[in-house]
């Protein structure tokens, strides 16, 4: 009996702006020989990234039975949502994508198709068709075929999925052996959605903008567990340490400016509550921007403080999400020392404010709070939030303390380095949280967006 054949399709798609100018690409690829079998790819007009994803999805499936009703397919994609909504994992609760998953899932039978989540450099050949559809778009044209270099990213794209064992890095071989694996990896199971670490210089592990829902069974947990697909054959042996899953990661913005920030006054959660100067209105807008230009934030969650929850609603309301809010993410309460400068706190509590300088024990005048308090609350925050975004990419909004405390506990740093950081209203930091324990920090103070 003649087995059936077997295709792989690489889909992507994107928006510039989200929502914004979108297109898709998909390509459908021969495991066998690497060989591009049909390239997909189309202008859809102003959408967000997971439209277009899911577009890039369809078409290339619609592209696979048109070669082949009975082929096995391998769906691979760099967008998680997509990966686990289509594979059962996530639940699907947003009016735009119950359709087009419910369009995908009727393309062919669900016992012929199989999904893999792959990092996006490895999804080189469906983001190169996705420009250039958006590239056409932009000049009143569609995409076409005979214009297309897509395929030139081909040989780059298969060498990333696995090293070849000889022969030059990129070359047909190679690719088709990686195909091949990953074929082999996902044959008779779900395929793995596990994704590795990323490389160092990366600002923010996670693809998409929606948060997506998860189903309540089976359990999504960061790491694979014991039936979890296989890794494939040909994996490299080399590496910083084990495939530990997507992280959890905490995108940490520091809120915008009040009128108390400039003149460089304690303001914490013991004294007034202000709102947002608008100076730090134009702050949290540029942030914005910027996130919905990266579009990988998946949830909002802000201190109760005003100044937070502000920066917060504009953070969400461009990216379309609501706003969690976290008591356990407020400012420091510095007694009696809110609303005073530093050079005013020494010349009315010069000893209170050398004690608290030499020891994270020593709280501020008037009953504070010392920060190995608020090192305490802290953590059992950051536990909390990690086992509620297992995996996601979170905008966690609120202040200087808690931000460099997360910061230092990822770093392992002693409590002095809370005085050695600097971090400046309105930036962003980020730190990558691992299912072994382990946590990387990705960016520190980063203040280009507002530039």
């Amino acid at each position: 009996m003649q087995r059936p054949l077997r295709f792989v399709v690489e889909a992507d798609g994107g928006s510039r702006g989200n929502p914004g100018p979108a297109g898709y690409g998909s390509v459908v690829l021969d495991p066998a020989t690497g060989e591009t079998l049909a390239e997909r790819a189309g202008y859809i007009g102003v959408a967000t990234n997971n439209v277009a994803e899911y577009k890039g999805l369809i078409a290339g499936l619609k592209a696979a039975r048109e070669l082949a009703p009975d082929a096995q397919v391998l769906v691979r994609m760099d967008s998680k949502l997509v990966v686990e909504q289509m594979s059962g994992r996530w639940k699907i609760k947003h009016p735009d994508m119950k359709p087009l998953a419910a369009e995908a899932a009727t393309v062919l039978p669900r016992s012929q198709v199989t999904y893999q989540w792959i990092p996006r450099e490895q999804n080189k050949h469906a983001d190169r068709l996705a420009n250039e559809a958006m590239d056409a778009g932009k000049h009143g044209r569609q995409w076409e075929p005979s214009a297309s270099t897509a395929v030139f990213d081909r040989g780059a794209a298969r060498s990333l999925a696995t090293p070849p064992a000889a022969g030059p890095p990129g070359d047909a071989a190679a690719g088709a052996a990686a195909v091949r694996a990953a074929l082999a990896s996902a044959s008779g199971t779900t395929a793995s959605a596990a994704a590795a670490p990323a490389e160092a210089g990366t600002l923010f592990a996670a693809e998409v903008s929606g948060a997506p829902e998860r189903a309540p069974e089976p359990a999504m947990t960061a790491a694979p567990g014991p039936t979890a697909a296989p890794a494939p054959t040909a994996a490299p042996a080399s590496g910083w340490g084990p495939d530990m899953g997507t992280p959890a990661t905490f995108v940490l913005l520091r809120h915008g400016e009040t009128a108390l920030t400039p003149q460089k006054r304690f303001s914490g959660s013991g004294g007034t509550d202000p709102e947002l100067s608008p100076a730090g209105r134009r702050q949290a807008a540029a942030v914005a921007e910027a996130l919905a230009a990266r579009g990988t934030v998946q949830a909002v969650v802000s201190s109760p403080l005003r100044r937070c929850r502000e920066t917060a609603q504009a953070v969400a309301d461009r990216l379309g999400l609501a706003v969690v809010v976290e008591d356990g993410l407020r400012e420091t309460d510095f007694g009696a020392w809110e609303g005073l400068t530093f050079g005013e706190v020494r010349e009315r509590f010069p000893d209170d404010l050398q004690a608290w300088l030499d020891s994270p024990k020593a709280a501020p005048t008037g009953g504070g709070e010392s920060f190995s308090a608020v090192t305490r609350r802290v953590s059992a925050t950051r536990d909390r939030l990690l086992a509620a975004y297992a995996g996601r990419t979170v905008l966690v909004v609120t202040h200087v303390t808690p931000v460099k405390t997360l910061v230092r506990l990822a770093l392992g740093a002693p409590p002095e380095s809370l005085f050695r950081m600097e971090l400046s209203a309105a930036s962003l930091s980020a730190v990558a949280y691992y299912a072994d324990g382990n946590a990387s920090v990705r960016l520190l103070n980063d203040t280009s967006h507002l530039r």
